[in-house]
């Protein structure tokens, strides 16, 4: 069964159980409402919950599909919201959905390949029975701030990972895995960003704009989880930036230090091209070379080998190429 939990509610007390087909009369004052919460549900289990509330067939379309990007969706006198869900399974952000119709006196949502239930939260809520009872617009508000709080701990997990990759690029040269994990993190955060931005404006609407089912007096807490989308928003934009510099500077070390080697190699060509050159010249094998019968020929070749190598090592040094 695909029905989690619904109840009914009257001034921020549980009540009792409530079938999915059962139409309950509550009064308009909102201190009485039926929260229903299914996940995957079925086709047959929606149409059973469109016929009780009266849900929009676009809006149950939309919930089935599980393919909507966050949005704001006004049908009458009901709300119909789409919040996308996130969580890491084996360092890579997957992706959910929850859909909840809001109306005064219900609201239904509707998950999909969510990886955080909505248990604890509805525990959380229960025991403050003051703020429940305030309508479903409060409860609306949790589920909302609930979705974007478990965005929070994703993105701290990747920038201590950032974190760890930017020390070790400065420790060591990154490894082709090193590079294909920065390509995948940045292709991540670029399609997280695609979530939040409409997350974002998701919330401002419950800010600035006058929506059916929500009191003027619920507003700062929605304008509290747009600031939460914001701070993610800010800590993504960060990322993708440090991920960027990562790289590049990953790349202008390696350079660097390719050219240290570059300028070692032909430093010690040049300290081996003077014996060489010496010893090519002696090697040609004509009858009628100077100094080929000088008693200390050999000698003095071998200190003006040595002499001149020393200083050309000596120089080199002094320009640090070696």
């Amino acid at each position: 069964m695909t029905v989690i939990a619904a109840f009914l509610y009257r001034n921020g007390q549980r009540v009792r159980r409530v079938a999915i087909d059962e139409r309950i009369d509550c009064p308009a004052d909102k201190s009485e409402f039926v929260w229903i919460g299914v996940a995957d549900p079925t086709a047959e289990e929606m149409q059973t919950l469109a016929r009780t509330y009266n849900l929009h067939p676009l809006a149950v379309e939309d919930a089935l599909k599980a393919n909507q990007l966050p949005k704001v969706d006004l049908y009458g006198d009901q709300l119909f919201v789409v919040a996308r869900t996130a969580h890491l399974e084996e360092e890579t952000i997957c992706y959910g959905e929850t859909a909840l119709f809001v109306g005064q006196d219900h609201i239904v949502s509707v998950r999909h390949g969510s990886a955080r239930g909505h248990g604890m939260l509805r525990q959380e809520l229960e025991a403050v029975p003051q703020r429940l009872a305030q309508g479903t617009d409060y409860v609306l508000h949790a589920v909302l701030d609930f979705i974007v709080d478990g965005y929070l701990p994703i993105v701290e997990g990747i920038e201590d990972e950032v974190l760890t990759m930017e020390q070790q690029m400065i420790d060591h040269f990154l490894g082709r895995d090193d590079v294909t994990r920065i390509f995948s993190l940045r292709r991540q955060l670029i399609r997280f960003q695609r979530i939040l931005v409409p997350m974002h404006e998701v919330a401002t609407k419950f800010v600035k704009i006058d929506l059916p089912c929500i009191d003027a007096e619920a507003r700062p807490y929605f304008s509290d989880v747009r600031d939460h989308v914001r701070r993610v928003q800010v800590m993504v934009e960060d990322l993708r930036e440090i991920l960027s510099s990562v790289f590049e500077s990953s790349n202008l070390l390696e350079q660097q230090r390719t050219g240290d080697i570059t300028r070692q190699l032909a430093a010690w060509a040049a300290i081996l091209a003077v014996p060489t050159a010496i010893a090519g010249i002696y090697g040609m094998n004509f009858e009628h070379m100077p100094e080929l019968r000088t008693r200390y020929g050999y000698p003095v070749v071998l200190v003006v080998i040595a002499s001149l190598c020393t200083l050309l090592y000596a120089r080199f040094k002094k320009l640090k190429w070696l």
